[in-house]
């Protein structure tokens, strides 16, 4: 056979190869294009669905009405908290179990406010004042409603003098905190003698009042029924044996307690209010404020 018909034939036969070459990298290429789409719309709903998860962990751990940590979200956190202080006497990293303070807060005079505006504007006053209270703690705290106008508090690596710092700030912020007001006119001015709330507040210590959740909340309710009965506005610490009941233990708002060198430093940083509200408002540091008759004597007041 001649060279040129040699070359037809060749041409002749490699004709289908390089159209099925063609076509096949075509189909490559489409199948790599279908891939990367589909790649993306998986990474799409799985971003979508992570969302939703998170969102649902959040509604699951907030109370609803106050946008603070709920009851079984408080129990979580201080069985976790409990079991840390715990595994660090185990561990021999400290002589004993680290420190943990737990606060029960009662806030009294909603029923007043309830009477003269409402459920609803009570429910946001409660809510605001939830807030507030969420600004007075560390963020390593967390905060959240117990039961009704009851609030819990959980402060890791807080001993007595440290927690009473903190009962009294909370105190003093329900007495003083400014009410919600939609009129449209001025708003009023902050009452001289308070706005008709007050609290207050059962303190039990880690592993004075007890090593157990059951028994550090039974020991926190036994000294709120205590500052109940004084009239409120105050705090008190969980009697132990051998304590009397008119002790040095139990002393008013407006008689502070030096705290020692590591608990000065409470206040540096404001607490956040919780994964219920998406974001954190509050993560600017807030000054505390002390009682304003801490430093005058009740008889000048008088």
């Amino acid at each position: 056979m001649s060279t040129p018909l040699l070359v037809q034939a060749l041409a002749a036969l490699s004709a289908p190869a390089l159209v099925g070459a063609t076509v096949l990298g075509l189909r490559v290429r489409r199948e790599r294009t279908e891939a990367a789409e589909d790649r993306e719309r998986l990474n799409g709903r799985i971003a979508e669905l992570e969302e939703r998860c998170a969102e649902l962990e959040r509604t699951a751990s907030c109370d609803s009405l106050t946008g603070v940590w709920n009851y079984r979200h408080l129990q979580l956190t201080l069985d976790r908290e409990i079991e840390r202080a715990r595994r660090a006497e185990h561990t021999g990293q400290a002589d004993g179990p680290r420190p943990l303070a737990v606060l029960l807060l009662e806030i009294a005079g909603f029923d007043a406010v309830i009477a003269e505006h409402g459920r609803a504007r009570g429910n946001a006053i409660l809510r605001d004042l939830a807030q507030r209270l969420a600004m007075e703690i560390r963020r390593a705290d967390t905060l959240g409603r117990y039961s009704g106008e009851e609030f819990l508090v959980v402060l890791p690596d807080t001993g007595s003098e440290g927690a009473v710092q903190v009962a009294e700030r909370l105190v003093w912020s329900v007495r003083r905190h400014l009410l919600l007001d939609w009129s449209s006119g001025t708003r009023a001015p902050r009452p001289v003698g308070g706005n008709g709330l007050t609290a207050a507040v059962g303190i039990a210590v880690l592993p004075e009042d007890g090593t157990h959740a059951a028994v550090l909340l039974r020991s926190a309710d036994a000294a709120l029924a205590t500052a109940r009965a004084a009239g409120g506005d105050c705090w008190r610490i969980a009697p132990r044996p051998g304590q009397p009941s008119g002790g040095p233990r139990e002393q008013p708002p407006s008689a502070p307690q030096r705290p020692s060198t590591a608990e000065r430093d409470r206040s540096g940083k404001a607490g956040s209010l919780s994964a219920c509200t998406g974001r954190d408002p509050l993560a600017q540091p807030v000054t505390a404020h002390p009682p304003a008759t801490a430093a005058v004597p009740r008889d000048v007041l008088s």
